[in-house]
């Protein structure tokens, strides 16, 4: 599952760190301390944190010039101030050096949470608010109604042992979404047992799967237990479930119609209880009729078919993945980078990211690194980007971190209806949206023509 949000409390007060870290952690928060504004900048710098509650009394380099260290190493790390001293001049000194709110001591612990949430809430909604909790963590973003509409059906599928089957391109993200049923089902506090079934020798895969006792083959020095066995309970994952050679297709088909494994070299059967979740990249449907894969296994696997779009249907993603990935990436490398300019951003929504998510997220960790100005530019992406032929998207001097998603999502619509010559059904088939939804977004923003 994705990492917890982590949040850092700078103050010299170690009981009331004591008590900040509790409060936080019943917010389901993780929590890294220091005790002075140095260590706080070296823990920053060296293992980064979401948010920063910080306290402006301290001895040293003190709370003002923290922040301003803090911000000139990050500026889109979210600061909140604590202070006993409620002087509107000190507060206001901090708010002018990036701090976006303050509390003052002693805390009140409703508002101390309220602060947090209002904090990390610019990627909060990047996360599909409706949907639950489980998902939301994931790091998914969207605001595609094909996307949302997945989700949907993920959060009905999950809490049920139902066979689920995601088919996609690699890289759409099909080991999250199966991380997500996991954790939404009540096997969640059991083992989720990962095998990705390209990766594995053919002559291993029976033996990865369903275990073998010492001596049934060459090298098999001692018992193993398979990955049936190891998943008990819980749920097995099968990636790549498409490449599973003949054999191995045949007693995975009889485990999911009786619930029974035979380990290699043993005649006794094992009663095993276990979801599977697989996913391919592979159409099955054509695997089947090419006597690839069998048709049997096809319809044991996909009682609960999802399909996950690949990036290119839906591009109204695209600014807030980037955005995203800019922000992640500028903090790993300690990059002071503001947002993305607007040829770069247009070359992003215009490529087709054949990798998908993957793929995009190695390209903007690549562009930050090789970035040497306040913006990603054109130049910092690679050439199969970089070199087609694009306009900047209309009324834009430069994609920044601070600019609101709504306002990317208004142009990038305006982008596309101008691309598409006014046409609103190719415009929304285009964006990964229903033609209802884009309508209802024009109508919002007031797009003329």
């Amino acid at each position: 599952m994705r990492a917890k949000r982590k949040i850092l409390i700078i103050d010299d007060d170690a009981s009331h760190r004591l008590m900040l870290k509790e409060a936080l952690a019943e917010e389901g928060y993780a929590a890294a301390e220091a005790g002075t504004g140095e260590g706080g900048l070296e823990e920053q710098r060296t293992d980064p944190s979401d948010l920063v509650l910080l306290d402006l009394k301290m001895p040293g380099i003190g709370g003002l010039e923290t922040l301003r260290l803090l911000k000139a190493y990050d500026p889109s790390l979210p600061v909140l101030i604590m202070t006993a001293y409620a002087a509107v001049d000190t507060a206001v000194q901090a708010l002018k050096k990036g701090a976006y709110d303050y509390l003052t001591k002693p805390l009140d612990i409703h508002e101390l949470k309220e602060a947090v949430r209002a904090g990390l809430e610019p990627e909060d909604d990047y996360r599909l608010a409706g949907l639950p909790e489980e998902l939301r963590r994931t790091g998914i973003v969207s605001t595609s109604s094909v996307m949302e509409g997945l989700l949907t059906e993920i959060a009905r599928v999950a809490p049920t042992d139902a066979t689920v089957l995601l088919t996609g391109e690699s890289g759409t993200g099909k080991e999250i979404l199966a991380e997500a049923i996991h954790m939404m089902s009540p096997r969640r506090d059991l083992n989720m047992i990962r095998l990705n079934c390209a990766a594995i020798p053919e002559n291993l895969v029976e033996s990865e799967l369903f275990g073998h006792r010492k001596g049934s083959f060459t090298g098999a020095e001692r018992d193993k237990e398979g990955k049936f066995v190891a998943a008990r309970d819980g749920t097995l994952f099968l990636d790549e479930v498409g490449d599973l050679p003949a054999p191995a297709q045949a007693k995975v088909l009889r485990v999911l119609q009786d619930g029974v494994i035979t380990p290699l070299g043993d005649n006794r059967e094992i009663i095993t209880d276990v979801r599977i979740i697989a996913a391919t990249n592979r159409d099955l449907e054509v695997e089947v009729r090419a006597g690839r894969f069998r048709e049997d296994l096809f319809y044991r696997l996909s009682v609960f078919p999802v399909r996950v779009p690949p990036l290119r249907e839906r591009k109204i993603d695209i600014p807030l993945l980037a955005d995203l990935f800019l922000k992640r990436f500028a903090r790993r490398h300690g990059k002071d980078i503001h947002g993305i300019s607007p040829r770069a951003l247009a070359c992003l929504v215009s490529y087709d990211w054949p990798g998908n998510v993957r793929e995009m997220m190695n390209v903007i960790e690549r562009g930050v690194i090789l970035s040497r100005g306040r913006y990603l530019g054109e130049e910092d992406l690679p050439e199969p980007l970089a070199g087609k032929q694009v306009e900047a998207p209309p009324g834009l001097d430069a994609v920044q971190s601070g600019i609101s998603l709504k306002e990317m999502e208004r142009m990038l619509i305006e982008r596309t209806l101008a691309e598409k010559e006014g046409n609103r059904t190719h415009t929304a088939r285009t964006l990964g949206i229903t033609r209802k939804t884009l309508l209802a977004k024009i109508k919002e923003y007031g797009i003329e023509g």
